[in-house]
């Protein structure tokens, strides 16, 4: 799966947990600071990446993922 795959599925996730145009999703998009997430929307979003994706994402790398980018290449890398 190519990066921009990825990133077409998790803006799909972005786009049905929170209040964006689609248009307004980048790499530079901080999860928690420009889309406004609390610790459960997160956590949602996570959950959400890792039924799309069939993979597990420990909390420790979860913590880590503080951009739209960031969460597109722990997915292109971990697959």
């Amino acid at each position: 799966m190519t990066r921009e795959e990825v990133l077409a599925k998790v803006s799909a996730i972005i786009l049905r947990h929170f209040d964006i145009e689609e248009d307004k999703i980048t790499d530079e998009l901080s999860i928690k600071d420009d889309l406004g997430a609390d610790s459960i929307k997160i956590m949602e979003f996570v959950l959400e990446i890792e039924d799309e994706f069939g993979t597990e994402i420990s909390d420790e790398d979860a913590e880590k993922i503080e951009t739209v980018g960031a969460a597109v290449d722990y997915i292109a890398n971990n697959l």
